[in-house]
C-alpha cells in the first residue's frame, strides 16, 4: 500500500472541487482516505471538465451512428468516410476559462490541443476554424465601462490562434465572432480542427497487451498548466482570476510540429498499439482513460518522466497539463525503434510504465508506490447527476443598450446593421491567419458561406476534384430566446452554409457552452438545447461524432453567458471547381429568394440594435420544408444553375443582399412583395430556410419545382436597390463598403 502517514483532509478535497459526498465515495472506492497523489488524480478525473457529470446522461440521447460514420464519440476525434479510402477526422473543443485568464496562451493552446486530437487517431491536420465570443466592443455603449477588457481578450485570442496555426502550418479557414454583453466577463474560445487519414490506418486510444510498454514523447513536463483546463473549466470564474494565470498552459507550435510528424511516422510504420494526447489533467487522464478503454491496468514511474523544472512533486507530475506531449503503447520489441524515431524528430521519448492485467492505476517513484487506484473508480465511477431543469419565469439577461433609434429610416437601419459588430467584415481578424498554407483551400473567408478544401491534388485525366466543406455556427442570442428552436436553427444554419457551396453534411461535432448546470434555469437551457440538437441532427442525417461540453461559464457579477451550443459540420462535394460563391457573379443574372423564409424581428440583430429585450420563444417553422429547400439549393449549386448562393441569417434579407453585392463588387435591383405592415420584418427579419441565389433566370425557375421561389431582381449597377410596395431602399456600394469596414476601423 502507498505511504499514508500524512493524508489530505476533507477540506483539501473541497478545495480541489470535490463535494463532501464525492469525497466519501472516493474513500469507499479506495477502502480508506486517499493520499495526496490519489486525491489529486480523483479530483481532476471527477471534475466537470473530465467526467461530464452534469451532461453525460443528456449526451447519450444524441444520434451518433450514420452511413458515413467511421469513428464516433469516445475517441480523441470523430471521423467520417469521404471516399477513396480516406476519412476526415474532426472535432471542436473549448478553452474558455483559460482564455479569459490569459487570452493569448489560452487560445493558442486550445488550437494545439485540438490539433493533437486529430493526429492522435492517425489523421494529418488540414484546417482549423474558430468560434469566438466577447463582450461588446468599444464603440458600443457598455454601461459597465469595461470595453477595454473585451478588446484585450479579442486581441489576445486572435493573436494566439494565428500564432499557433500559422507556425505549425495548418490553415485557419473559417469561423465566427460574436460580440454580446453576456460574454463580457466570460469569453468563449472554441477551436475546431479537421484532418485527413487512411481509413485502414486509424488508431484508437485503448491500451492493450499486458507487458507492453508506455512511452511518453514530446515536450518535457513542467508546472505550467497544473490544474489548468480541468479546474478552470469546472467552476465559475471569480473576480480574482489574475491569480489563476499560472494554471494556463504555455504552448510551443514548433515543438508540436515535430510531435505531429513523429506521431504520424510511428503510425505509418506500425510501431505503436495505441496513442493518446495529453490534455486536461495530463498524464492522469491520458493513462487512466487508455486503461479504462482497454480494460487493463497501468503502472507509471514518475521518476522516469523528463522534467522541465527540478523538484516537482509526484502529484504535480501526474496532473501537469504541459503541452505538446503524447502517450503511446508499444510492444517491448519495438521500444528501441520507437525511441530512435523520437530522437530523429528531436522530441523526448521515454519509457515510463507498463500495461498490466490488474485493472488498477498504480503510480511509482522508483520502487516506492505512491498511488494505487482501481481504474474503474477513477474513470467510470464518478457520480453522474440528474439535472433539475426549471424554465425561468423572469428574464435572465438584461436588454442590450440601444444604439439605433426605432424611428430610423430603412436606409439608416441597413447601414447600421452592415456595420454592426456581429455583421461587419471580419477581415482585420482573419487576415492575421494563414488561410491557404497546404494549398488545399478553394474557398476562404468572405468568399463563400463555408470553407472548401480540395481532397485530391492530382485528379486523373483532368477529372473533377472532390472536396470537403466545413462550417461552424451558433447564434447565442436566439438560443437564449428559445433553447430548443434556437439550437435547431444553429444546426440548420451550419448545414445551410454547406449547402451554399454544394456540399452534403456527413457528420457533426458540437461544443455546448453553458452556465452553471446546478441552477435550474441553466439546466433547462442545457436540456432543451441538447433535445434540439438531437432532433436537428437526426433530421439532417448528420450524426454527432464527437464534441465537448463547457459549463460554469458565468461571471462573478454579470451572470451566465448566452447558452451557446456551437455546431460544426463537415460535408462532401463532388467537384471543387463548382463550389458555390457568396458574391453576385455576373451582371444580368436573375436574383431569387428561395425557401420557406418566414422572417420575424424576434431576437434579431435589428432588435438588438434597438435595445429590445429577448422574447419568450421563437416562431415555429416547418422543418421538412427547410430541408427540402436546402436540398434544392445544393443540387442547383452542384449543377451550375446558381452562380452564387447565400443563406439569410443575421440582419435578414436586406443584409443578405448587401453581403452578396459586397462580395461580388456589383449592385442589384430587387423588387420584393411586401405590405406596409410587414416592411421591417421583410427587410430585416430573421429565421431559418431562406436563401438568396443568382443565375440564369430559366435555371433558377427550375428551383421552384422543388421549393418555394420568388424571382426578385437582377444583378447590376453600383447600388443595392430594393422596392417594397410603395417604399424604396437604395444604398450605394461605396456607402455599404464603408459601413462594412467598421470593425477594421475599431480593431485595425
Amino acid at each position: 500500500m502507498p505511504d499514508s502517514a500524512v493524508l489530505p483532509t476533507i477540506e483539501d478535497a473541497l478545495k480541489l472541487g470535490l463535494t463532501r459526498a464525492e469525497y466519501e465515495l472516493v474513500c469507499e472506492k479506495q477502502d480508506g482516505p486517499p493520499n495526496q497523489v490519489e486525491l489529486a488524480m480523483y479530483s481532476l478525473l471527477w471534475s466537470e471538465h473530465c467526467a461530464y457529470k452534469h451532461s453525460k446522461k443528456l449526451l447519450r440521447t444524441l444520434p451518433t451512428e450514420g452511413e458515413y460514420v467511421v469513428m464516433g464519440p469516445g475517441e480523441n476525434a470523430g471521423a467520417v468516410d469521404v471516399g477513396g479510402g480516406l476519412v476526415c477526422a474532426f472535432k471542436v473543443e473549448s478553452h474558455n476559462h483559460p482564455s479569459a485568464v490569459e487570452p493569448f496562451q489560452g487560445a493558442a493552446t486550445g488550437v494545439g490541443g485540438i490539433l493533437r486530437d486529430i493526429f492522435a487517431i492517425g489523421a494529418r491536420p488540414i484546417a482549423v476554424l474558430d468560434s469566438l465570443r466577447f463582450g461588446e466592443p468599444l464603440d458600443v455603449p457598455m454601461g459597465s465601462g469595461s470595453g477595454t477588457r473585451s478588446r484585450y481578450l479579442l486581441d489576445g485570442a486572435v493573436s494566439g490562434i494565428g500564432h499557433y496555426g500559422n507556425s505549425i502550418g495548418v490553415p485557419t479557414v473559417g469561423g465566427e465572432v460574436y460580440f454580446e454583453g453576456p460574454y463580457e466577463q466570460n469569453c468563449l474560445v472554441n477551436a475546431m480542427a479537421l484532418g485527413l487519414g487512411e481509413r485502414e490506418k486509424l488508431v484508437r486510444s485503448a491500451a492493450a497487451g499486458p507487458g507492453n510498454t508506455l512511452v511518453l514523447f514530446g515536450a518535457r513536463t513542467g508546472r505550467d498548466g497544473i490544474g489548468g483546463a480541468s479546474v478552470l473549466a469546472s467552476a465559475e470564474l471569480g473576480e480574482a482570476d489574475e491569480g489563476k494565470r499560472p494554471t494556463v498552459q504555455v504552448g510551443d507550435p514548433f515543438e508540436e510540429k515535430k510531435l505531429l510528424e513523429c506521431s504520424l511516422e510511428l503510425l505509418e510504420r506500425g510501431l505503436i498499439v495505441a496513442l493518446q494526447d495529453l490534455g486536461a489533467a495530463g498524464l492522469t487522464s491520458s493513462a487512466a482513460e487508455m486503461a479504462s478503454k482497454g480494460e487493463v491496468g497501468i503502472d507509471l514511474d514518475v521518476a522516469e518522466i523528463p522534467l522541465r523544472e527540478p523538484g516537482m512533486e509526484p502529484f504535480e507530475v501526474m496532473v501537469s497539463e504541459s503541452q505538446e506531449r503524447m502517450l503511446c503503447v508499444v510492444e517491448p520489441a519495438k521500444v528501441e525503434t520507437v525511441l530512435a524515431l523520437c530522437e530523429k524528430w528531436e522530441v523526448n521519448g521515454t519509457a515510463i510504465g507498463t500495461v498490466t492485467d490488474t485493472r488498477r492505476m498504480r503510480v511509482f517513484d522508483g520502487e516506492d508506490l505512491l498511488g494505487d487506484m482501481p481504474v474503474q473508480a477513477l474513470v467510470d465511477d464518478c457520480p453522474l447527476y440528474d439535472l433539475k431543469p426549471v424554465k425561468p419565469r423572469d428574464q435572465i439577461y438584461r436588454p442590450p443598450v440601444a444604439s439605433l433609434a426605432v424611428e430610423a429610416s430603412p436606409r439608416e437601419m441597413l447601414l447600421a446593421l452592415v456595420g454592426s459588430p456581429n455583421i461587419a467584415s471580419r477581415r482585420p481578424l482573419f487576415e492575421q491567419y494563414d488561410a491557404i498554407v497546404q494549398s488545399r483551400t478553394v474557398r476562404r473567408p468572405e468568399q463563400a458561406d463555408a470553407a472548401v478544401l480540395a481532397l485530391d491534388h492530382d485528379p486523373h485525366e483532368g477529372g473533377p476534384i472532390p472536396g470537403l466543406a466545413v462550417s461552424i455556427d451558433c447564434n447565442g442570442r436566439r438560443v437564449a430566446a428559445d433553447p430548443y428552436r434556437g439550437t435547431i436553427e444553429a444546426a440548420l444554419e451550419c448545414a445551410a452554409n454547406l449547402v451554399c457551396v454544394g456540399a452534403q453534411a456527413l457528420g457533426t461535432t458540437n461544443n455546448l457552452n453553458f452556465g452553471n448546470p446546478e441552477k435550474g434555469h441553466i439546466a433547462w437551457q442545457l436540456s432543451e438545447s441538447v433535445r434540439g440538437l438531437g432532433d436537428a441532427c437526426r433530421a439532417l442525417e448528420a450524426p454527432i461524432v464527437g464534441g465537448n461540453v463547457s459549463l460554469y461559464n458565468e461571471g462573478a457579477t454579470q451572470g451566465p453567458i448566452y447558452p451557446t451550443p456551437v455546431v460544426g459540420m463537415v460535408g462532401h462535394l463532388p467537384d471543387v471547381a463548382r463550389a458555390g460563391r457568396l458574391g453576385f457573379a455576373r451582371t444580368g443574372d436573375a436574383v431569387a429568394l428561395v425557401g420557406p423564409f418566414a422572417p420575424s424581428l424576434h431576437a434579431s440583430e435589428l432588435a438588438k440594435l434597438r435595445g429590445e429585450p429577448l422574447p419568450d420563444g421563437l416562431p415555429e417553422f416547418e422543418l421538412d420544408a427547410v430541408l427540402a429547400a436546402q436540398a434544392a439549393v445544393r443540387d442547383a449549386v452542384r449543377t451550375g444553375a446558381c452562380a452564387s448562393a447565400h443563406d439569410i441569417a443575421e440582419g435578414g434579407l436586406a443584409v443578405a443582399l448587401a453581403e452578396c453585392c459586397l462580395a461580388g463588387g456589383v449592385g442589384v435591383q430587387a423588387d420584393v412583395d411586401c405590405v406596409p405592415a410587414t416592411l421591417m420584418s421583410t427587410l430585416f427579419g430573421e429565421g431559418p430556410g431562406g436563401f438568396v441565389v443568382s443565375g440564369p433566370e430559366q435555371a433558377l425557375r427550375s428551383l421552384g419545382e422543388k421549393t418555394t421561389l420568388q424571382l426578385i431582381g437582377t444583378v447590376g449597377g453600383e447600388a443595392l436597390r430594393i422596392a417594397l410596395g410603395g417604399e424604396r431602399l437604395e444604398v450605394g456600394l461605396a456607402d455599404l463598403t464603408r459601413a462594412h469596414a467598421a470593425l477594421g476601423e475599431l480593431f485595425g
